[in-house]
């Protein structure tokens, strides 16, 4: 009898460094279908560290450590195939594709996850669908991808992508920065909308205001490389109150 594959993703004792210094000390966490989990902490604590190791950037070097997905250790396939097995990061701070307009780009993404068959059929309709649900105009699909783009526009092309592409595991990387108050509760709605027992999110944030909106299941604190306190949504509260103080 073949052996039941957990379909959470598990972070399991990760070490982390960029330029040989040392920035994950030991992560361990779990992220499940179904769930949002919140990743709170000060600048520096190694929130967006641990978002660009599980994506597969090449600055970030894995030093210990596995995140176990589908049966595979993920950190030893290349960026490509894991967004293929359909894990989907959010940036903090969105790259600019000068000359690739934005339906162009998300064509060939939707294409090369889901095939042509797939794409003929219902790429249109849900990139239609998905535009309507942000407020973002048809003419949105002719810009360079980011170019020029206000910061609230950047982060709602990144939630345009993550509703087109349907993953399974999103990493959301302080999606809630500079955006104003009814940007905030569109993308929060948007956000919200696509929560399912398919999917599972990591919202990586400083702040409650977002949080307020897609209320976690689970809440985790990083300092200084390590998850310091878990918790539910009252230890964002305490957050809010306190800061960070009482935790070093």
């Amino acid at each position: 009898m073949a052996k039941k594959i957990s379909p959470e993703m598990s972070v399991e004792n990760l070490y982390v460094s960029v330029e040989d210094k040392k920035i994950l000390n030991g992560i361990n966490l779990k992220i499940k279908p179904g769930k949002i989990i919140a990743l709170m902490g000060p600048n520096g604590s190694g929130k967006s560290t641990l978002s660009q190791a599980m994506a597969g950037h090449p600055k970030y070097r894995v030093d210990r450590g596995k995140v176990m997905w589908q049966g595979k250790n993920i950190l030893n396939l290349n960026p490509e195939e894991r967004a293929k097995m359909g894990l989907f990061l959010s940036f903090q701070y969105p790259y600019e594709l000068p000359g690739v307009n934005m339906y162009d780009f998300l064509s060939t993404c939707y294409q090369n996850i889901f095939g042509g068959e797939s794409h003929k059929k219902n790429f249109d309709k849900k990139l239609e669908e998905s535009l309507r649900s942000l407020k973002l105009a048809s003419s949105f699909l002719d810009r360079s991808v980011n170019e020029g783009f206000s910061g609230g526009e950047k982060k709602k092309s990144e939630i345009l992508q993550m509703k087109i592409l349907n993953p399974k595991i999103a990493i959301l990387d302080e999606t809630d920065s500079g955006l104003d108050i009814d940007a905030l509760k569109l993308i929060a709605k948007n956000i919200s909308d696509l929560k399912s027992p398919k999917i599972g999110f990591l919202v990586i944030t400083h702040y409650k205001r977002l949080l307020k909106y897609i209320k976690p299941d689970e809440v985790h604190i990083m300092l200084d490389g390590k998850i310091v306190k878990s918790g539910k949504y009252d230890l964002v509260d305490k957050l809010e109150k306190q800061g960070y103080g009482w935790l070093k």
